[in-house]
């Protein structure tokens, strides 16, 4: 495209709220163009083959779906699915460990192996209770106009659950409603994934991971995507452009002039630059790539706090736990140095510029709720995929050595899953065409390099409570200029797969918001 045209709405990026934004408003009638960076669309929720010679197609960046609602897939008519674990967590300590899922009494009795009483178990069924119902409440309103602060806490309709959620810092819920530290330690990993603070922080940063990873759905449930995560992105494409929308890949844009009514995006491709215009301007990228497309002020710096690995294996490693089935243990999420205790001195240790001397992190394999996706011979073969998502890996700790700091953080993680097992992983991992074995690590600077994630981080910056503060207009995406609208992560109510950035713009747009 070389000459200059006109949308009724041109999309920056091609990621899952780009395409969700492009197939609801092209479906309502209007002109819409994405220009995505990349040679594909999907940006963090695609699927690949990394491994050379390995037919194994992984969610190489996210990696589970929750926050996805039913209703966007519904309305859009994606081919698309997901699939429940069987398993919630298993948390393995000593020649043992804790197993959360199947049926009650199972779980009942595994706490009590732990902890030598039903007081544990009692606690969590009442602490996920509330949180269950409060996410019941909560999650209807990601896709309606935002909610003030009283509003919502008048859905929710429980004091002390919206204490507990939006007042204070989540580790005295913690603390008060459980005695053990593994198990305290397990509820607390909701609160750190992808995000670098203490259970105590007065920010409540915590809090606000902790509340999305426990609503989604209205249930929590962390679901497996058929197919891998670009099967959601690949029916979000389809169902753009079957719709009517215009995506062009290889093509960056570099500037967007506006005036609040019409305005201008510069693009660059590979056979030249150009310009198009359009009525309104959705920004599927960060809050700082937003700002240096309109040339404003910086926005303020964010910083991710995760190594994610993948692996394909041969088999499933076994398990210093002989009473479980490494294929239950390992369906779920498999949490690794991740006792209440472990988390407070890997956060200090970060905090204080240190690699983690016991790195957590936690572990599901895919492919025993989905073997989809492997291909022929790796089914024969009996391959497995495990995805690891490691905690307290802020970006500042491989800013001096990103590779060093990389190979060592992976080596002290994969340390801590060895000390689970009755063998080494290493001996279970499988080899690329090559002869290397089937692991990669990802860090901060690797997820901003690649995928341009501002310090790396997953949310493209701080979670956000879900209702409205200053400025941030009636659905949570609007700017200081009347058509252009943020719709990736970075939005209110953003972070995650969720496509609900992506729908709110476009509710904005069809509703006439933004001028």
């Amino acid at each position: 495209m070389t000459a200059q045209r006109s949308y009724d709405a041109v999309i920056v990026g091609g990621g899952h709220n780009g395409l969700v934004a492009a197939a609801y408003l092209a479906r309502a009638g209007r002109s819409v163009l994405v220009l995505e960076r990349l040679g594909s669309t999907g940006g963090a929720a695609v699927s690949t083959r990394p491994f050379a010679g390995v037919d194994v197609r992984l969610s190489r960046y996210s990696y589970l779906v929750s926050l996805l609602p039913e209703k966007i897939v519904r309305e859009l008519g994606l081919r698309f699915a997901v699939r429940k674990r069987s398993v919630s967590s298993y948390t393995p300590y000593g020649d043992s460990g804790l197993l959360v899922g199947g049926d009650r009494e199972r779980t009942r009795a595994s706490f009590a192996a732990l902890t030598g009483s039903d007081r544990e178990y009692e606690a969590w069924r009442a602490f996920y209770g509330r949180t269950e119902r409060a996410a019941r409440r909560i999650f209807p309103t990601l896709t309606e106009p935002l909610p003030d602060r009283a509003g919502l806490r008048a859905r929710v309709d429980d004091d002390a659950t919206w204490d507990m959620l939006f007042e204070q810092p989540i580790g005295v819920a913690v603390e008060r409603e459980f005695a053990d530290d593994l198990v305290r330690g397990v509820v607390l990993t909701d609160a750190l994934i992808g995000t670098f603070a203490d259970a105590h922080d007065p920010s409540l940063l915590q809090n606000r991971c902790f509340l999305y990873h426990v609503i989604g759905g209205g249930t929590g449930d962390w679901d497996v995507p058929v197919g891998g995560m670009g099967a959601l992105t690949d029916a979000l494409a389809d169902a753009a452009r079957s719709a009517g929308a215009t995506i062009l890949t290889g093509h960056e844009a570099t500037r967007i002039d506006t005036d609040g009514i019409r305005a201008e995006v510069g693009y660059r491709a590979a056979d030249g630059e150009g310009v198009v215009a359009a009525g309104r301007v959705l920004v599927n990228a960060s809050p700082q790539a937003l700002a240096g497309l309109l040339g404003d002020p910086p926005a303020p710096p964010a910083e991710g706090a995760q190594l994610k690995v993948n692996m394909v294996l041969t088999r499933l490693p076994r398990l210093r736990d002989r009473s479980v089935d490494p294929r239950e243990a390992f369906s779920g999420t498999f949490h690794i140095a991740e006792g209440y205790r472990q988390l407070a001195t890997a956060h200090a240790e970060a905090a204080s510029g240190r690699l983690p001397s016991a790195p957590p992190s936690e572990i599901y394999c895919h492919t025993l709720t989905d073997p989809s996706i492997l291909g022929p011979e790796a089914a024969a073969r009996g391959y497995q995929t495990l995805t690891l998502f490691g905690l307290h890996a802020p970006a500042r700790l491989f800013a001096a050595d990103p590779e060093g700091a990389r190979e060592a953080l992976l080596k002290a993680t994969l340390d801590q899953l060895d000390a689970c097992l009755d063998e080494p992983i290493a001996d279970c991992l499988a080899r690329d065409a090559d002869g290397r074995p089937c692991v990669e690590a990802k860090s901060p600077l690797d997820l901003e390099r690649e995928l341009r994630l501002p310090g790396g981080h997953i949310f493209h910056r701080d979670l956000s409570f879900p209702y409205a503060a200053e400025g941030a207009g009636r659905w949570g995406v609007e700017t200081p200029y009347a058509n252009v609208l943020l719709c990736g992560a970075g939005a209110v109510r953003g972070g995650g797969v969720s496509g609900v950035p992506g729908h709110n713009a476009a509710m904005a747009v069809l509703e006439g918001a933004g001028g």
